[in-house]
């Protein structure tokens, strides 16, 4: 370059290699150079040895500084951050972050963690961090994990935050560490287990492997905490809650970032049109239609499937169901129900998707329904005391309340509810609103029961009122800066997401967010691309 030997002053030096430079373009650059050049006794001279630089990262690092561009690629990334890191370019530093957070796997992630901690890079540790405790199963199939000290298996395991379909995961990836290397490792083994919540283990599980394990059986410490895991499967009810020790209390991952699914609705015909909004980055994005259109459907998530049952066409009131895959992000057909139901509530109970009254195209329904997923069938349960189409449903306490809805017979709106125990098959009448509310949302936070707007007739409401089962009573909370009908709700976060609906006249794009602590409504700062009414909506995990 021309500006290598024009006027320098001063020759770096690192492992042989020579750079010339201008001590005032490297000072006004970095603090490193500044504090180098004006205070110690090399601002005297002009020729400086660099101590565990890599010429290579120097020599593209001292480029950075002239031209302000360097390319980080997977082969130069980590000798860049280190010498950048010392030499306090924090720019290139942060694009060394940036790159490796991109370029995180469970065959590595490990490893990156490491190599942010030692280098201070906080906010890549902490990222790190989340990535292996949100991808731990897969994460624990690599070298890399069976190649961690004992110290770094414990801070990997103790964490609350792990993300593990079942605690024998863990249990498995202690065993499968310590049989890498069993004479050295063997005496880890207790308290490596201490970290393991054996009591969280299926009782099989723990009777046919945990026991049977020849390491378990040798250690005198691991049998106390077998003994524990045992004792806490004998255990019924009260007494279950009250025994309290580190390994029974269940991990709660942190989750993935959420996003709000909306499918189908009325804008004004049906639509086969599905948004999400991503909460992080506050934005809607369309991703893959439903096979046929769809509204008036109820929506069900099963497992890290969302089910869209039932609903109206365009021109018929149908029976089939559509399941939505977000990790594929593609669509396929399940089993149909037993009625045409249109207008339905849909929850899930006890992992099982309840279909409630409807319309079927001719009259309300009384009839209920549930799949079960284990057997791929739907069934008919118990029937309502009325008919309700345009009916709103929740579950708390393992109890399914419909509320609400519009009987054909008596050409009324109801404000009556019904309380369903899958236990014994019945319905029960429980309080009344105190107002008639057909296509209100339904929505539970903290055991609590929502009934979000509706309307009576003509009138629609803007009104919100909250139903706790222990007292038996409702109550009125803060209104919508709308009125809404028809409109999907769904919880997250100990918030009520309301989308969308109609307020009688048009359909509405917007989403109101409600907060039990302040009793007030907000609205989100951005609407979906098209008024809707009637559409089903879900909370789910982003796919990654």
């Amino acid at each position: 370059h021309d500006w290598q030997n024009l006027l320098c002053d001063v020759v770096l030096v690192a492992d042989g290699i020579e750079i010339p430079a201008h001590k005032m373009v490297l000072a006004s650059c970095s603090p490193y150079f500044y504090a180098m050049f004006t205070g110690f006794e090399e601002s005297r001279q002009d020729r400086i040895t660099l101590q565990g630089v890599d010429p290579r990262a120097l020599q593209l690092l001292i480029e950075y500084v002239y031209t302000a561009v360097v390319e980080v690629t997977e082969e130069n990334v980590q000798i860049l951050l280190t010498a950048a890191n010392l030499l306090q370019l924090t720019d290139v530093r942060d694009a060394c972050c940036d790159y490796l957070q991109t370029q995180l796997d469970p065959s590595n992630c490990l490893g990156i963690r490491d190599f942010a901690d030692i280098h201070g890079c906080i906010d890549l540790l902490n990222y790190a961090e989340t990535y292996i405790e949100q991808h731990f199963s897969e994460v624990v199939q690599f070298d890399e994990f069976l190649n961690l000290t004992s110290d770094q298996v414990v801070h990997l395991i103790r964490s609350d935050r792990l993300s593990v379909p079942t605690e024998e995961k863990v249990y498995e990836c202690v065993i499968t560490w310590i049989q890498y290397d069993v004479n050295g490792r063997q005496h880890h083994l207790a308290e490596l287990m201490g970290h393991v919540r054996l009591p969280l283990l299926a009782q099989d599980y723990l009777v046919q492997r945990v026991e049977k394990e020849h390491l378990m059986k040798d250690d005198l410490q691991c049998k106390d905490y077998i003994i524990e895991a045992l004792k806490y499967h004998l255990l019924k009810g009260e007494q279950k809650t009250c025994f309290k020790t580190p390994r029974t209390i269940p991990r709660q991952p942190v989750g993935l970032p959420k996003v709000l699914l909306v499918i189908g609705g009325q804008a004004p015909k049906a639509i086969r049109s599905v948004e999400c909004y991503d909460l992080r980055e506050e934005k809607w994005y369309q991703v893959a239609e439903m096979p046929t259109r769809r509204c008036r459907a109820g929506l069900a998530v099963l497992g890290d499937k969302v089910y869209a049952v039932g609903g109206f066409n365009g021109s018929l009131r149908v029976k089939t169901v559509d399941v939505y895959d977000p990790v594929l992000d593609q669509w396929t057909t399940s089993h149909s129900m037993e009625a045409r139901r249109s207008t339905l509530g849909v929850a899930v109970l006890n992992n099982c998707i309840y279909a409630v009254g409807g319309f079927d195209g001719s009259t309300g329904l009384c009839s209920a329904e549930m799949f079960d997923p284990k057997r791929q069938e739907w069934r008919l349960i118990a029937s309502m005391s009325t008919r309700r189409s345009s009916v709103g449903v929740g579950v708390v306490n393992g109890l399914l309340y419909a509320v609400g809805g519009y009987d054909g017979a008596s050409r009324q709106c109801l404000a009556s509810v019904e309380r369903y125990n899958p236990a014994t098959d019945t319905w029960t009448q429980i309080a009344e609103m105190s107002a008639r509310r057909s296509g209100a949302g339904v929505g539970v936070l903290d055991n609590i029961l929502y009934a979000v707007g509706g309307h009576d007739g003509p009138l629609v409401r803007k009104s919100v009122e909250a139903y706790d089962p222990v007292k038996n009573t409702w109550r009125p909370v803060g209104f919508m800066a709308f009125c809404r009908r028809n409109a999907g709700v769904v919880a997250h976060n100990g918030m009520l997401y309301v989308v969308g609906g109609d307020d009688g006249l048009s359909n509405l794009a917007s989403v109101e967010v409600y907060s039990p602590e302040t009793d007030s409504w907000r609205i989100l700062p951005s609407s979906m691309s098209i008024g809707r009414s009637y559409a089903g909506v879900a909370m789910i995990d982003k796919p990654l």
